[in-house]
């Protein structure tokens, strides 16, 4: 039985911030007709292999490799051989978000096929997880890390500085931003430009000063909110939108990361003790 399967989700930015568009794809068949894109393509195999057809060349991908291709550029792709068949997941960026943090223009990538099993892994995740609840916040923390970590270790770009003075500043400015607006946190590229830095230079201060990215720090603030709530009485269905969280599949998700269990299992265990 064939398997032709592609499904697309849109990941905002930040609230109110531009789309970003994942592509998770399973062909048996299926072959590209010749086309380009506006933006970059990043993909990564997971599953079977592909030949593109790429500046005049074949690139041939199994699971585990990173595939960029330039805007404007045409290629095709199709299955590697007559059995396997071809998976992988894609998004398509803007060459700007792959311009922060580094210098020298909009990056070139001379080899599109590398090798790179961190960025591989952090990709499938970020991808996974957003491809699942798009939550604008995560997206920005996440895919545009990502896109400059990649434009600083594979492209002809050269990296920018990582030092941002008063970074421990910057990321409590952050952090009671995100506090105070839980239920509709503000975009990063807004609050770098409230305090004249890029998103990367934010993203750096406030990763480096906290241990973790904004999107990260806000969850589990939401998580502890939401304990409260629930040691209150209130069901994990009412809890998640009060403390900002898409629905309760996305509070279950952040609940059991943070503290182990289900929301619903922690307020049968808080009310059977309080019995």
């Amino acid at each position: 039985m064939s398997r032709e399967q592609a499904s697309w989700t849109r990941a905002r930015l930040g609230r109110c911030g531009p789309p970003l568009d994942l592509l998770t794809a399973r062909f048996d068949k299926h072959v590209y007709a010749p086309h380009a894109h506006d933006e970059f393509t990043v993909g990564v195999c997971v599953g079977g292999s592909e030949i593109i057809g790429y500046r005049g060349g074949h690139i041939r991908t199994g699971p585990g490799a990173i595939i960029v291709l330039a805007p404007g550029e045409m290629h095709t792709g199709g299955p590697g051989n007559a059995t396997d068949g071809y998976a992988y997941r894609a998004l398509y960026a803007g060459p700007g978000l792959l311009t922060d943090g580094t210098l020298g223009g909009p990056p070139h990538f001379r080899e599109p096929l590398i090798d790179d099993p961190e960025l591989v892994a952090a990709f499938r995740a970020a991808h996974t997880d957003l491809s699942a609840c798009p939550d604008p916040l995560e997206a920005e923390s996440r895919l545009p890390w990502l896109l400059t970590a990649l434009a600083r270790r594979h492209s002809t770009a050269r990296p920018a500085s990582d030092t941002v003075p008063g970074a421990a500043g910057i990321a409590r400015t952050v952090q009671g931003r995100l506090a105070d607006e839980l239920l509709a946190p503000p975009s990063l590229a807004d609050l770098a430009a409230d305090l004249d830095l890029s998103r990367y230079q934010l993203l750096r201060a406030f990763r480096t000063t906290m241990g973790v990215p904004p999107y990260a720090w806000l969850a589990q603030h939401r998580v502890h909110r939401a304990r409260a709530l629930l040691d209150a009485g209130l069901r994990p269905a009412e809890v998640a939108p009060l403390v900002g969280f898409a629905d309760q599949a996305h509070l279950t998700r952040w609940f059991r990361r943070v503290l182990g269990v289900t929301p619903a299992a922690y307020r049968n265990s808080v009310q059977d003790s309080g019995h």
